[in-house]
């Protein structure tokens, strides 16, 4: 089975060029990073491998991968103060039972101000001999009214589960909800059809009256032509239609797009494109790390890790037609003097203008974050900010960005800072 890790997930075969490149090409323009927080190694959780929500008074949350009372990992909240930003944990995993190491993905905040995420191990399932510390969990976090927050574990990953035949583990992406309040998210690994090569799953959670959550295994990957390992966030649009991507597989093993539709109950995949891991295509780029957005006509955006002209990855677009068969278009190639591998999704604003980030390339080799900009006869590409390991600012970010309503972007490195274990940072426009 390939390493879980995104920078890692590399199908078996693929030549990887080198990753140091210069910095040529696209223009800078004036924005400012500001760093908002540096984590470090003292219990307030490192590490972060995640995405970044922002609540309607102007909160972050996000959480940590490792770290925290129990080094498991955390729910962090930053809240602004003034000219300053204050870091509360709101969770430590790893007690008892618990979740541990929450890995990718966002969290989800409901209605009432209540958060869902994923661990990627812990939980009360039983996995396989390799994997001692469970499968993971489904958690809630309820705030409590005097600044304090109650977890609950919602689901833990069962892969030996005989009711919904092998479950799913290991999930490694975020979560979506429905209007009826059901949950839908992804496994790495696990479902019927898993070997070392093949697994993953859809799912979803549905909660009843008497406080419980029932799993329901949508779609079980690895058979066939299908894709193999999901460590997507799924996108849901207004129908109900779920998409998402899975790391390799497909026919030509370079991965997949699918879509996931609902009928009198029972749900059905279709892969809307495959990435060529051959010769045939390598342009088309190859192993998307992350899920895709969706632009008010119904259009997907996406990056692939891999692949490209250059082999350092590729920002592209999903465009639907008559009878259900969607072309792709390479919107951007990286790896020709800008940044390269990027781990992570994108985000559009209104104006249709595309953000993301790459975990390597730039100025100083260690990521940064673009806007591509939809102009006559192609796209336009702008650095927003270089990362650099000059002990302050952050490195290698590996999480899809969120936009405040003054088009402030926000978002988290894995690595560096004045801590060397990750931080959270904003740019303003």
């Amino acid at each position: 089975m390939p390493n879980f890790h995104r920078t890692s997930a590399i199908p078996t075969g693929l030549t990887i060029f080198a990753l140091t490149v210069l910095l040529a090409g696209a223009p800078a323009i004036a924005q400012q990073e500001r760093i908002l927080h540096s984590f470090s190694n003292n219990n307030q959780g490192e590490f972060p491998v995640t995405d970044l929500i922002i609540d309607a008074a102007g909160n972050l949350y996000g959480t940590t991968s490792s770290g925290g009372a129990y080094g498991q990992g955390t729910v962090f909240e930053l809240s602004p103060k003034g000219a300053s930003w204050t870091q509360k944990i709101i969770h430590n995993f790893g007690n008892g039972n618990d979740g541990q190491s929450p890995w990718g993905g966002r969290l989800l905040m409901d209605a009432s101000g209540n958060l869902y995420g994923t661990t990627r191990y812990g939980g009360t399932g039983s996995c396989n001999p390799l994997n001692p510390v469970s499968c993971g969990t489904v958690y809630e976090l309820m705030p409590n009214g005097s600044g304090g927050w109650r977890e609950k574990v919602l689901y833990s990953f069962n892969e030996g589960n005989t009711v919904t035949g092998t479950d799913g583990y290991h999930p490694a992406g975020g979560l979506v909800m429905d209007t009826a309040g059901s949950l839908y998210g992804t496994t790495f690994y696990g479902g019927i059809y898993e070997t070392t090569a093949n697994g993953g799953t859809v799912f979803k959670l549905t909660p009843s009256a008497s406080g419980a959550w029932a799993e329901e295994i949508l779609h079980n990957f690895g058979n066939g032509s299908d894709g193999n390992f999901l460590q997507c966030t799924l996108a849901m649009d207004s129908a109900g239609k779920l998409y998402g991507t899975t790391v390799s597989g497909g026919s030509s093993g370079g991965g997949t797009v699918f879509e996931m539709t609902s009928a009198t109950g029972a749900w059905t995949e279709n892969i809307i494109f495959t990435f060529d891991a051959g010769d045939n295509d390598p342009a088309s780029g190859l192993s998307p790390l992350a899920g895709v957005a969706i632009d008010a006509s119904g259009n997907l955006y996406g990056t692939t890790g891999y692949g490209g002209s250059h082999y350092m990855g590729n920002v592209f677009e999903l465009t639907p037609s008559a009878g259900g068969v969607w072309t792709e278009t390479v919107i951007h190639t990286f790896g020709k003097g800008d940044g390269n591998t990027p781990q992570a999704g994108l985000i559009l604003d209104a104006a249709g203008n595309v953000y993301g980030t790459t975990f390597m390339g730039g100025k100083f080799n260690v990521g940064v974050v673009f806007k591509l900009s939809p102009a006559a006869g192609g796209w336009t590409e702008t650095f927003l900010h270089n990362f650099q390991p000059n002990g302050v600012d952050g490195t290698n970010p590996e999480s899809t960005l969120v936009m405040d309503s003054h088009g402030n972007l926000y978002g988290s490195t894995l690595y560096g800072g004045a801590g060397s274990d990750g931080t959270v940072f904003q740019i303003k426009p």
